[in-house]
């Protein structure tokens, strides 16, 4: 049964409160080490996205996508590049249009089902030859569009030869819920900020494109999505947007081996992104389960993260 409730996660005694293991990368943690090269992939649409590039000159690469309004230089991002690099993978760390430092050039912004763009990171890849295996890998948001993707492959996956998803809300609806309650209020007030404040640069960029006046008193994702995800890329509301996009019921069509680690103490998911039943009736999904590990936390001693070294460790057997 591809599923473990109790892997050999184990923080260090300081950091076993989840609220901590979520903060403390975030805050704290510095990636000293990689070399990055930064290319500018122009889309069919007309938008762009900005990649950045590890090399080590392997034939195996993997594609590494950020969470909720981070980016490819956040420490997450950059620790996985390194655990790949120093097991012979190239690393590909791309950001979602608007996230690069940049303003992207649709009245549109990224979501958690925008497969079409990591499949065109991976065309990308793909395009020179110069690999013979790619993997994905995509924490939180980033995590929930890596296994949409993966399930919208089936079973004709072309290079990808597997993934991994870290602190997923793969329910999107239930997720959301849980972020709107009184613990998660100052991760959500954060989000929203942000979130915000890339609405309005949109409205500076295109008057017309979004009602900012829906911003005023806003304090959830709820309201978020019905007033702007929704609307800007074509769903009918939150509740239509989740449904569409939660990679939960994207599980059951994935063909490759992929990992799902969601920490059981992670203070963003709600049960429901849990998949203990979808990774029991498919093969080729692996939920691993720790009980510590907060949302993207998984510090552990030493130089590379447990979640990164078990992520890539299971990529390299895949």
């Amino acid at each position: 049964m591809p599923v473990v409730p109790n892997p050999s996660f184990h923080p260090p005694w300081w950091l076993r409160n989840a609220h901590a293991q979520t903060l403390w990368p975030s805050l704290v943690r510095k990636v000293p080490g990689l070399s990055w090269q930064r290319e500018r992939l122009e889309l069919a649409d007309g938008d762009f996205l900005d990649l950045d590039w590890s090399r080590t000159g392997s034939r195996r690469l993997v594609v590494v996508t950020h969470g909720l309004e981070g980016n490819s230089r956040r420490a997450y991002v950059a620790g996985m590049a390194r655990a790949a690099n120093r097991r012979g993978w190239d690393a590909l760390a791309w950001n979602f249009r608007g996230c690069s430092g940049e303003p992207n050039r649709l009245c549109r912004s990224y979501h958690s089902g925008a497969t079409e763009d990591l499949a065109a990171v991976v065309a990308r890849a793909a395009r020179d030859g110069a690999y013979d295996r790619v993997a994905v890998v995509g924490f939180s948001l980033g995590g929930n569009l890596t296994l949409k993707y993966l399930g919208e492959l089936g079973a004709a996956p072309g290079l990808v030869c597997g993934g991994a998803g870290l602190s997923v809300p793969c329910d999107l609806r239930a997720a959301a819920m849980k972020m709107a309650g009184p613990a998660c209020a100052f991760y959500m007030r954060r989000f929203l900020q942000d979130m915000g404040g890339k609405m309005r640069e949109k409205a500076r960029q295109f008057p017309g494109c979004v009602d900012l006046s829906a911003l005023e008193g806003m304090t959830t994702f709820q309201q978020f999505d019905d007033a702007f995800t929704g609307p800007m890329h074509g769903f009918q509301d939150a509740e239509d947007y989740w449904a569409k996009c939660s990679a939960k019921r994207f599980l059951p069509r994935i063909r490759v081996p992929t990992l799902v680690l969601n920490a059981l103490d992670d203070p963003f998911l709600a049960p429901e992104c849990f998949p203990f039943a979808e990774a029991t009736a498919n093969a080729h999904v692996t939920l691993e389960a720790p009980s510590l590990g907060g949302h993207v936390g998984f510090v552990s001693a030493g130089a590379d993260y447990w979640s990164e070294r078990r992520t890539i460790e299971f990529l390299s057997a895949a």
